[in-house]
């Protein structure tokens, strides 16, 4: 697989959806207008451009382990002060999902041998602790269950708290260019749900 298996689905991807739709791929190079920016989990069962039903060039994506936003990071900081500044983006993201594994591993402990992953877990940690002093340890697998969902339910409203420790997403907010927006998707339904409105944008 590894390498032969991207070839031949990028072959496929050629011969079919961008000879079918070849007019639109060609206007990408005109440039990007996206109509979202979001900050989602890099595990490979959650894709927005898919789940969204999104073509390419209408969502502006940053990836990392657990959809986590550490404050003061120059990866996170690029990616909101291209897309508010450069691209002028008015909607802002953080999607959280069910059964992530970093979430997993920040509420077990077990990052194994792991060097770098629990520094970036420490991120999220405010959650677990929260999710802790809500909800009790049980042996039954259900209330483990839904105890893992709130937590990356939690994930994500700390992490757009986070979100705002950037001046760029406060003072967009604020002058009601940006709303900043709290999603969860299940993998088990394929439903985002909305854990976060945020702010209506100001019309105008």
């Amino acid at each position: 697989m590894g390498i032969e298996k991207l070839l031949e689905g990028n072959q496929c991807f050629v011969e079919c959806e961008y000879q079918e739709n070849i007019d639109y791929y060609k206007a990408l190079l005109k440039g990007q207008n996206p109509h979202v920016m979001m900050i989602s989990c890099c595990d490979s069962r959650v894709v927005p451009e898919i789940t969204c039903h999104a073509k390419p060039g209408e969502i502006f994506v940053h990836r990392n382990i657990g959809n986590i936003v550490p404050p003061g990071d120059w990866n996170v900081g690029t990616f909101l002060e291209y897309g508010i500044h450069h691209l002028k983006i008015n909607t802002l993201v953080v999607c959280g999902h069910e059964e992530c594994g970093a979430m997993k591993a920040l509420a077990s402990r077990q990052c194994g041998d792991d060097v770098l992953i629990p520094g970036w877990l420490r991120h999220a940690q405010p959650a677990l602790n929260k999710i802790n002093t809500e909800r009790a340890d049980s042996s039954d697998p259900e209330k483990q269950k839904e105890k893992q969902t709130e937590l990356e339910k939690e994930n994500v409203r700390l992490q757009l708290k986070h979100l705002r420790t950037y001046k760029i997403v406060r003072d967009a907010e604020k002058a009601g260019k940006l709303r900043v927006i709290g999603l969860y998707y299940r993998i088990s339904t394929a439903q985002l749900e909305v854990i976060d409105p945020g702010k209506s944008l100001v019309q105008g």
